[in-house]
């Protein structure tokens, strides 16, 4: 259904679209999980020498942080919060006349989040801070992509659901590869943050990789397995103090992406943690809805 190797019919490259659209700059607004662990199988599946098209992707999460790693990488029940978090999001796809070997997309990402603490049972919701950025890509070969990404995380959300007073920047390389019925689909990546006034330093840069390998069951219903990483290097806040130590974790997940009407698509995904230390484990509910025009 995602044959790529010359220049698709309008519903096959707006479907290798949808899948691209999902993932691109969508790093969650809080430590609960895995950044970019919101893409999917044929997440990277992309074309090149096509006609501008736009696509809208809304993203659900449900994550239960009511479970934490600790020091000793020991998972333990800890008060927390329920976290739901909508991410909605619009992408503009081109391939330059002057160089139809390549493909960019540009996209605007707006979060919007609820928080509900089980520590001391209250709750906030607002809109977080919005990404915005391209993406660049070319194929090596008719059944291979491979590009590069960057985005921007600006600090006006509320102060109840944003992250401070701090610029990010999520720059990684993304690459996929198609096997008949088999897909891989991964990324892996940096975030970097500037100086936050409020803790009068800058946080650890965050390294994170993303695989997805899908099995498609005919040409609507493909299940798939994830695998996702981050690790964050250890940082000091000198305004309180407090040290906040390196942390990581490791997530597995199962979903199954459904393919219709062509320029359409719905993707379900439970990720729970493995292996963690530092941080809340994450035990997620995700789904996406893609829509291409």
């Amino acid at each position: 259904m995602f044959g790529l190797s010359s220049y698709p019919p309008a519903p096959k490259r707006m479907a290798a679209a949808l899948a691209m659209a999902a993932g691109l700059g969508c790093g969650a607004p809080t430590q609960a999980q895995v950044t970019f662990d919101v893409i999917g199988p044929h997440e990277y599946e992309l074309p090149v020498g096509f006609k501008p098209f736009n696509v809208f992707v809304q993203y659900a999460t449900f994550q239960d942080s009511n479970r934490l790693w600790d020091s000793r990488s020991k998972r333990k029940d800890a008060p927390g919060a329920d976290v739901i978090v909508g991410m909605s999001k619009y992408v503009r796809f081109w391939s330059p006349e002057s160089h139809p070997d390549i493909g960019i997309a540009y996209e605007i990402i707006v979060p919007e989040v609820s928080i509900r603490s089980s520590a001391n049972r209250s709750s906030s919701s607002g809109i977080g801070d919005p990404l915005t950025g391209p993406a660049i890509w070319y194929k090596p070969s008719a059944n291979a992509t491979l590009g590069f990404q960057t985005f921007m995380q600006v600090p006006v959300g509320d102060s109840d659901v944003g992250g401070g007073d701090v610029w990010k920047n999520y720059s990684s390389l993304f690459w996929d590869l198609q096997l008949g019925k088999v897909s891989y689909t991964a990324d892996a990546g940096f975030v970097f943050f500037g100086k936050s006034t409020d803790a009068d330093a800058t946080p650890g840069t965050i390294f994170h990789t993303n695989h997805r390998l899908g099995y498609a069951m005919g040409d609507v219903i493909e299940p798939f397995i994830a695998l996702d990483y981050e690790s964050q290097a250890a940082w000091t806040n000198k305004a309180t103090g407090a040290r906040n130590p390196r942390n990581h974790e490791l997530t597995a997940g199962l979903g199954v992406m459904f393919k219709y009407y062509g320029n359409q698509s719905l993707t379900l995904r439970y990720s729970g943690g493995i292996e963690g230390k530092n941080r809340a484990a994450t035990n997620s509910l995700n789904l996406k809805y893609a829509y291409a025009w």
